[in-house]
C-alpha cells in the first residue's frame, strides 16, 4: 500500500537519520556500535566485544590477555569482506579505536533524542483515508494499513495484527537469521581454507608431473625434428633441381615468343605498305624469316609426371600407432625413485624405441628419384 506523507522536509530528515543508522550497525550484533569501536586493517568497524567474540571463535586456543603461554597473536576474518586480520600478542586490544565513528554515534544519539521519529510517525497517514494513521498490519496481504481499511476498506475480511508487534517479531527473526548465517559462515570458511590447501597441493603435484612429462616428450621431439630436417633437405634438393630446369625452358620459350611477336609486327607493317615496289623489296627477306622462325623446334618439354613428388611420401602409421600407446605407469614409483634411475631408464628406452623406428623409415627413403611403389597401407 502507498502512503501519503505530510511534511516532506521532516520525512527527508528522518530518512537521512535512518540511512546514517544503517552505516552505524555492527555486522556481528546487528545493533549500533558500542564503545569502544575498533577499526580493522580493511577499514571496516566492529564493536570491540564483537571483534573479541569472533577472534575467540577463530582462535579457541588463544590465551587470555596478559598470559605469557602464547607469545604471538592470532588471526580472524573480517565478517564484512572476509579479509584476514592478523593480530599481535595483544589480540583484539591491539586494534586501533575509531574515534571518528564513536563521535558520530554520540551525535546521532543526541539527534535521535529529538521527537523526529514521533512527528514523522504522526504524519504517516493512509492514502485512502487521509485522516487515519497507519497503525495495523494485514497478515494476509502482508502490508501496513489503517483501522478504517480493516473495518470498511479493502482489508475488512483480512486478519490483522498491531504494527509494533509485527515489526518486533520480523526484526527479531531477521536478527536470528543473520546470527545463524554468520556462525555458519565461520564453519564454511574453515572448510574452504582446508580445500584451498588441497588445491594448492594438487596444483604443485600437477606442475611437477607436467614438468617430468615435458622432459620425456622433449627427447622425442628432438629426434623427430632431426629426422624431419634430413627428409626435408632431400625434398628441397630435388625440388630445386626440377624448378631450375623448368625455369630454363621457360626462358627459352619466352625468348622465342618475343622474337616471333616482333616478326609478326614487322609483317603487319609490311602488309600496310601501299607502294608495290617498296613492298617487293622487303617481302622476300621477310618471308624467309617467317619460314625460318616456323621451323625452329620447341619440343623440349618436361616429361609427363615430371612435377610429381609423390616418391617422397612416407608411411608413419605404425609410428603414430606406437606413439598413441604411450601411457602412464600403472604403479607410480616413489618420488626419489622417479627422479633417479627411472628418468634415465625411461629416456634410454625412448631412444631405443625411436632408433628401431628409423630403420624401416630409412629403407623407404632410398633416393629422391625413386619411382613410387605400391603399398597396401596407402601413402601419407
Amino acid at each position: 500500500m502507498n502512503f501519503a506523507v505530510g511534511l516532506k522536509p521532516l520525512l527527508a530528515e528522518a530518512r537521512s537519520m535512518e540511512s546514517l543508522e544503517k552505516q552505524l550497525i555492527c555486522p556481528i550484533c546487528l545493533e549500533m556500535f558500542t564503545k569502544p569501536v575498533v577499526i580493522l586493517p580493511c577499514q571496516h568497524n566492529l564493536c570491540r566485544k564483537c571483534a573479541n567474540d569472533v577472534f575467540q571463535a577463530s582462535n579457541p586456543l588463544w590465551q587470555s590477555r596478559g598470559s605469557s603461554a602464547v607469545p604471538s597473536g592470532g588471526r580472524f576474518r573480517c565478517p564484512s569482506c572476509r579479509h584476514e586480520v592478523v593480530l599481535d600478542r595483544h589480540g583484539v586490544y591491539g586494534l586501533q579505536r575509531n574515534l571518528l565513528v564513536e563521535n558520530i554515534i554520540d551525535i546521532y544519539k543526541q539527534e535521535s533524542a529529538r521527537p523526529l521519529h514521533a512527528k514523522a510517525e504522526q504524519h504517516l497517514m493512509c492514502e485512502e483515508h487521509e485522516d487515519e494513521r497507519i497503525n495495523i498490519y494485514c497478515l494476509r496481504c502482508e502490508a501496513p494499513t489503517c483501522s478504517l481499511c480493516k473495518v470498511f476498506g479493502a482489508h475488512k475480511d483480512c486478519e490483522v495484527a498491531p504494527l509494533p508487534a509485527v515489526y518486533q517479531r520480523q526484526k527479531s527473526e531477521l536478527s536470528d537469521g543473520i546470527a545463524m548465517l554468520v556462525a555458519g559462515n565461520d564453519r564454511i570458511q574453515a572448510i574452504i581454507t582446508q580445500m584451498e590447501e588441497i588445491c594448492r597441493t594438487i596444483e604443485e603435484n600437477g606442475r611437477r608431473q607436467k614438468q617430468h612429462l615435458g622432459l620425456r616428450f622433449d627427447s622425442l621431439y628432438s629426434i623427430l625434428e632431426e629426422r624431419k630436417k634430413e627428409l626435408l633437405q632431400s625434398i628441397a634438393r630435388e625440388q630445386e633441381e626440377k624448378v631450375q630446369r623448368v625455369r630454363g625452358l621457360i626462358r627459352q620459350y619466352g625468348d622465342h615468343l618475343e622474337a616471333s611477336s616482333k616478326l609478326v609486327e614487322t609483317a603487319i607493317q609490311a602488309m600496310e605498305e601501299p607502294q608495290m615496289a617498296v613492298y617487293l623489296q622487303h617481302s622476300k627477306e621477310l618471308l624467309k624469316k617467317i619460314t625460318d622462325m616456323s621451323k625452329v623446334s620447341m619440343s623440349s618439354r618436361p616429361e609427363p609426371g615430371y612435377e610429381n613428388m609423390d616418391h617422397f611420401s612416407i608411411n608413419v602409421d605404425y609410428v603414430a600407432e606406437m606413439l598413441r600407446t604411450i601411457e602412464f605407469q600403472t604403479e607410480p614409483l616413489g618420488e626419489d625413485e622417479g627422479d633417479g634411475p627411472t628418468e634415465g631408464s625411461e629416456a634410454a628406452a625412448d631412444e631405443d624405441r625411436l632408433d628401431s623406428l628409423e630403420a624401416p623409415e630409412a629403407a623407404e627413403d632410398v633416393g629422391p628419384r625413386q619411382k613410387p611403389a605400391s603399398s597396401p597401407h596407402g601413402q601419407h
